[in-house]
C-alpha cells in the first residue's frame, strides 16, 4: 500500500503552533473571558461551515450582538491578528516547498529558471538565436502608491521577524535549546502585534509612500533582482554548454510613486523632485555598503600577484586627483583598496560636488577595471560573483534608483494647452475646436521651432503647476540622468490631440526639440492610458491616427521607434465587467501590436492591474502568459500595487520566487515563438468569435444592473462599507476623483475594496456566467458549443487564466455572508430584489465554471488555494457580522463615539488580512 504524503501537514503544524501562542497571548493580556469568547465564536463559526445549523448560527449572531467594549474591540483584533499569523505560515510554507525542490535531485518546480532552461533546451533553436532571445527579454515592474495595503509598515516588520524565526525551526540543525529559544521569540513577537495599533492614525503623506516603495528596494530587491540573472546564466552554462552565455538585466523596477499626478493634488513638482533625492539617496548608500564589504574582500597585493602597471598608473592619477593624504588606503602594495578608496570618496560626493560621479556608468565601469584585472588571475571558467553582481546593481539601478512615471489626466493638459494657445492668438477657444481641427493646430505648433510661452504671470495657477512639472523632468534629466523619468503617462486618453498636446508642452519645456532642419530630439515617451471599454475599442484607430501624423512619426523616430501603451484593468472592469474587459483588452493589445508593425514600431504595453482579481490580479507568471504571446516580445511592463507589494516583497525567498516565476514565464514563451513563429499560439478564428458573443452578453448583462438598475448604486453604497472606507487613512489620494459621489468620479479601488470587504466581489466575476451560459445553450441540445470552450481553457492560456481567475473570485465570494449585509440597506425590498438577481448569476456563473473545467468543485485544479479559502472562511466569518452589526450602530448613530469608528475600521482590516487580495 502506497502511502500518500500530506504536503500540508508542515504548514498545518505552524499554523496551530502560531495559533496557540496567541491564545497564549490573550490569556496573558485578556484573561479566561477573553480567550473563552473567542474561542466560542471561532468553534460556532467552525461549525456552521462545517455543517449549517439555523441554532447555532442565531447563537452566534447573538453572542456577536451581545458583545460590549471594550471586549468586542480585543475579539475583533483577536480574528485579525490570527490571519495576519496565518498569512506568514503560508509564506513559509512557500519556501520550504521551493527549498525541498531544490533539494530534490532530477526534479525542477513549475516556472523555476532551471525548468525554462530545460524547455527551450528542446526547441529548435541555435544558441545565437537564444542569445537573441535574451537580449529582447524586457519585463518592467511599476510600483504605485494605490491605496490598498490595510496592513501598517510596523505589523508588516513583526511578520517578517515571526518568519525568520519559523524558518529557524525548519533548520534540522536547530538544537532543542534553539528552539526553545525561538518559541520564546514567536511568543514576544506576537505579543508586540497584540500590543500594536493596526491603524494608522493618519493619512500618509506622498512622500510617506515614497518611503514604504523605498523599504521594498532597500530590504529584498536591491540583493535579490541581479541573482535571478545570475542564476540563468548557471543554468544555461550548466545545461547548454559550448557559449559565453550573457543575460542582461532584462527585469527593472520603476515606479508611480511620488510622479501619479492623476486625481492627487498632493503630488506637486515639488513632491517629485523630493522623490527622486530620496531614490538617489538610498541607491548610493546601498552602493556604498557594498564596495565597502568589496575593499575587505580585494586584500590581493602587488607583492603577491602582477597587477597591470596601466591599471596601478591610472589608480594613482585617481589619487591624486580626488584624495587629500590622509584619505588614501595605507598600504600601498593593496592595489584594488586603493582603487575602491577612490570610487568611495566620489561615491560620497555624488550629488554634492563636482569629485562626485557625473553618471552612474562611470562608478560601473571602475568596478569593471578592478574585475577583469583580478580575474585576469582565475581560470577563464572561474568569475568574481560578488563584484559583478555589484557590477549590475549599478547598470539596473544607476543613480536613480527606479525609473519614476509621471502620470497626469488628459483634460488637464487640454486647459494648459487651451490657455497658452489663446495667449498668443493662435486660436481663442482651443477646447471647443473638433478633435481633427485640434490635431490641425498642435501640428503645425510642433511643426514651429518658435517658443509660444509668455512669461508665467500671464496664466492661470493650474497652467504654472502644469508647466511648472515638465520644467521639473527637464530638470531631474539633467541632476540624476535621463532614465530618472522616461515615460508620461496620460489617462482618460480618447483621442490623438491627447499625446500631441504634452508633446506641445514638451516641446515649449524644451524636453522635445525640434531644429531648424527638421529633426527632433525627444527625451521622453508619451505614452496613452486605455481605461474604459469604449476607450480600449477606440485604441487601435487612436494609434493608426497617431502612427500617420508626421510629428509623431517624428516623436518616434527619436525614441528609437518605441511606443509605450498602458492598458487600465480597473475602470473597464467597472464599467464593463470582468469578462468583457478582459476580453477588449486582449482584444485591444492584437490589434494594436499587428497594425504597429505595419508602421515599423516596436510596442509595449503597460499593465494596469491591481491585486485583487477584480482589476486584474494574479501571480505575475499567469499575467504574462494571459497575453496575446506574439505582444510578449517586444517587452512586458505591469503594476505592483497595495498589498501586492508585502505579499511579494517582504521576504527575500518570496521575493526571488516571484521574479523566478515572472523570468521563466517570459522566457519559455519568446523562446517558444521564436522557435515555430508560424504556430505562435493555437488561437483559432472561431475562438475569437466565441469571446466576442460571450463578451456581449456578458457586457449586456452587467451594464443592465449597474446602470440600468436605478436602486443599484444605492444598494451599493448600503450594502458595503464604501462610506467608511475613507477613514481608514491608506493612501494619500481622495477616494473619488472630483470628491462627488457619481459613479463615473468613484475610483475603481474602492469599488473593488467595498465589495471585496462584503463578500460579494462583483468586479471580480458578475456577469460572466450569463456570457458563458447564453453562447453554452446558443443551439439546443447541442453540446458544440460547451466543447469548444472546454478546447479553449485547455488550449489558450488567456481563457484557462480567465476561468481560473472566475474560480477564485467565486471561492472568495461568499453569497450566506453577503446576504448579512442586506440589512444595511434602507428599503428591504430593493435589497431582496438587487440580491436575488446577483445570487442567480453567482449560481450561473459558477456553473458554467465547472463544466468547462471539468472540475467537480470550484478550484478543484488547485488544492492548496482551495484549502487556505476554507481554513480562512470560518474566521473571516465573525468579522463580517461583527462589521454588519457595527457598521448599523454607527450609521444611525449621529455623532458617533471614536471608538465605535475604530472597531469598524478595525473589521475592515481584519477581513482585508482574511482575504488577503483587497483591491
Amino acid at each position: 500500500m502506497v502511502e500518500t504524503i500530506d504536503k500540508n501537514a508542515l504548514l498545518r503544524n505552524d499554523v496551530n503552533m502560531l495559533g496557540n501562542i496567541l491564545g497564549e497571548v490573550l490569556m496573558l493580556h485578556g484573561g479566561t473571558e477573553l480567550y473563552d469568547q473567542v474561542e466560542a465564536i471561532r468553534e460556532m463559526a467552525k461549525s456552521i461551515r462545517e455543517e449549517f445549523d439555523e441554532d447555532t448560527y442565531h447563537t452566534l449572531k447573538k453572542e456577536i450582538s451581545n458583545l460590549k467594549p471594550p471586549m468586542r474591540q480585543q475579539v475583533i483584533r483577536a480574528f485579525s491578528i490570527y490571519f495576519h499569523l496565518i498569512n506568514i505560515a503560508e509564506q513559509n510554507h512557500r519556501i520550504r516547498r521551493r527549498r525541498q525542490y531544490l533539494l530534490e535531485e532530477g526534479v525542477s518546480q513549475s516556472f523555476s529558471i532551471e525548468r525554462a532552461v530545460s524547455k527551450v533546451k528542446g526547441y529548435s533553436l541555435t544558441n545565437d538565436m537564444i542569445q537573441g532571445v535574451i537580449n529582447d527579454l524586457s519585463l518592467e515592474l511599476i510600483m504605485t502608491a494605490h491605496p490598498t495595503e490595510a496592513t501598517k509598515r510596523t505589523v508588516l516588520e513583526i511578520q517578517k521577524r515571526i518568519s525568520a524565526h519559523l524558518r529557524k525551526l525548519d533548520n534540522p540543525l536547530t538544537t532543542q535549546r534553539e528552539k526553545a529559544d525561538v518559541q520564546e521569540s514567536l511568543l514576544n513577537e506576537v505579543t508586540a502585534l497584540w500590543h500594536t495599533d493596526e491603524l494608522r492614525n493618519r493619512k500618509p503623506e506622498v512622500l510617506d509612500e515614497v518611503k514604504n516603495g523605498l523599504y521594498y528596494f532597500d530590504q529584498t530587491l536591491f540583493d535579490t533582482l541581479p541573482d535571478i540573472f545570475q542564476e540563468l546564466e548557471i543554468q544555461l552554462q550548466e545545461q547548454i554548454p559550448g557559449q559565453d552565455w550573457q543575460v542582461p538585466n532584462f527585469i527593472r523596477f520603476g515606479s508611480w510613486i511620488g510622479g501619479d499626478r492623476d486625481g492627487n493634488p498632493n503630488v506637486t513638482p515639488e513632491i517629485t523632485w523630493q522623490t527622486l533625492e530620496l531614490q538617489r539617496e538610498l541607491i548610493l548608500k546601498k552602493y556604498d555598503t557594498s564596495i565597502v564589504e568589496l575593499m575587505r574582500r580585494f586584500s590581493q597585493s602587488s607583492e603577491r600577484i602582477s597587477i597591470n602597471r596601466q591599471f596601478i598608473d591610472k589608480m594613482e592619477k585617481e589619487e591624486h586627483t580626488y584624495l587629500e593624504e590622509n584619505e588614501k588606503w595605507p598600504v600601498k602594495s593593496e592595489v584594488y583598496r586603493r582603487k575602491f578608496a577612490v570610487i568611495l570618496k566620489r561615491l560620497r560626493e555624488t550629488g554634492e560636488s563636482s569629485y562626485g560621479y557625473g553618471h552612474a556608468e562611470e562608478l560601473a565601469n571602475d568596478l569593471t577595471e578592478i574585475k577583469e584585472s583580478a580575474e585576469a588571475h582565475l581560470p577563464k571558467s572561474k568569475k568574481l560573483k560578488t563584484i559583478r553582481k555589484v557590477i549590475r546593481q549599478v547598470e539596473m539601478f544607476g543613480f536613480h534608483l527606479a525609473t519614476l512615471d509621471i502620470r497626469n489626466h488628459s483634460g488637464e493638459h487640454e486647459t494648459a494647452v487651451h490657455e497658452i494657445l489663446k495667449a498668443v492668438h493662435v486660436t481663442d477657444d482651443y477646447a471647443a475646436l473638433s478633435e481633427e481641427e485640434k490635431q490641425k493646430v498642435l501640428c503645425e505648433v510642433l511643426n514651429d521651432p518658435r517658443p509660444l510661452l509668455l512669461f508665467d504671470g500671464g496664466y492661470s495657477k493650474a497652467t504654472q503647476e502644469m508647466l511648472k512639472v515638465f520644467r521639473m523632468i527637464k530638470s531631474a534629466h539633467e541632476e540624476f540622468g535621463k532614465r530618472a523619468i522616461e515615460v508620461y503617462l496620460i489617462s482618460m486618453t480618447q483621442s490623438p490631440s491627447d499625446l500631441l498636446e504634452v508633446l506641445v508642452l514638451a516641446k515649449e519645456t524644451g524636453i522635445y526639440r525640434l531644429y531648424p532642419d527638421g529633426t527632433v530630439e525627444s527625451d521622453l515617451d508619451v505614452a496613452p492610458l486605455l481605461e474604459t471599454i469604449d476607450d480600449l475599442i477606440a485604441g487601435p484607430k487612436i494609434m493608426r491616427a497617431l502612427f500617420e501624423t508626421e510629428v509623431y512619426r517624428k516623436q518616434l523616430q527619436a525614441r528609437g521607434k518605441h511606443q509605450e501603451i498602458m492598458l487600465g484593468y480597473s475602470d473597464g472592469s467597472k464599467d464593463g465587467g470582468t469578462m468583457s474587459a478582459n476580453w477588449k483588452l486582449f482584444k485591444a493589445q492584437a490589434e494594436i501590436h499587428n497594425m504597429a508593425r505595419q508602421y515599423d514600431i516596436r510596442l509595449k504595453f503597460f499593465h494596469g492591474r491591481g491585486g485583487s482579481l477584480g482589476r486584474g490580479g494574479g501571480s505575475l507568471n499567469t499575467s504574462i502568459l494571459s497575453q496575446p504571446v506574439e505582444t510578449l516580445g517586444d517587452g512586458v511592463k505591469i503594476t505592483e500595487q497595495g498589498e501586492v507589494l508585502s505579499s511579494r516583497y517582504l521576504l527575500e525567498d518570496i521575493a526571488y520566487r516571484n521574479l523566478e516565476q515572472a523570468a521563466s514565464a517570459l522566457f519559455e514563451t519568446c523562446a517558444r515563438v521564436s522557435s515555430a513563429p508560424d504556430q505562435v499560439e493555437l488561437r483559432q478564428k472561431e475562438w475569437e468569435t466565441a469571446m466576442e458573443a460571450i463578451s456581449e452578453k456578458s457586457l449586456k448583462k452587467y451594464q443592465t444592473l449597474v446602470f440600468g438598475d436605478p436602486d443599484f448604486l444605492t444598494y451599493f453604497h448600503q450594502a458595503t462599507p464604501l462610506t467608511e472606507l475613507g477613514a481608514l487613512n491608506i493612501g494619500s489620494r481622495p477616494m473619488s476623483r472630483k470628491n462627488s459621489q457619481d459613479f463615473e468620479d468613484l475610483r475603481a479601488i474602492p469599488w473593488v475594496f467595498a465589495w471585496t470587504q462584503s463578500r460579494h466581489m462583483i468586479p471580480a466575476w458578475y456577469a460572466a456566467g450569463t456570457g458563458l451560459q447564453s453562447f453554452i445553450a446558443f443551439i439546443a441540445d447541442d453540446n458544440s458549443h460547451l466543447e469548444m470552450l472546454q478546447t479553449m481553457y485547455k488550449e489558450w492560456s488567456f481563457f484557462h487564466s480567465t476561468i481560473n481567475n472566475l474560480q477564485m473570485a467565486l471561492m472568495k465570494a461568499d453569497m450566506k455572508t453577503a446576504k448579512e449585509y442586506l440589512e444595511l440597506v434602507d428599503d428591504p425590498a430593493v435589497a431582496e430584489r438587487i440580491y436575488e438577481d446577483i445570487i442567480d448569476e453567482y449560481e450561473r456563473t459558477k456553473e458554467a465554471l465547472l463544466q468547462i473545467s471539468g472540475n467537480e468543485a470550484l478550484l478543484s485544479h488547485s488544492p492548496n488555494i482551495k484549502e487556505s479559502v476554507h481554513l480562512r472562511n470560518p474566521y473571516v466569518d465573525p468579522l463580517n457580522f461583527l462589521q454588519v452589526e457595527l457598521i448599523h450602530k454607527l450609521r444611525e448613530t449621529p455623532n458617533p463615539p471614536e471608538e465605535l469608528v475604530t472597531e469598524v475600521l478595525l473589521t475592515i482590516n481584519g477581513v482585508a488580512a482574511g482575504l488577503v487580495n483587497t483591491g
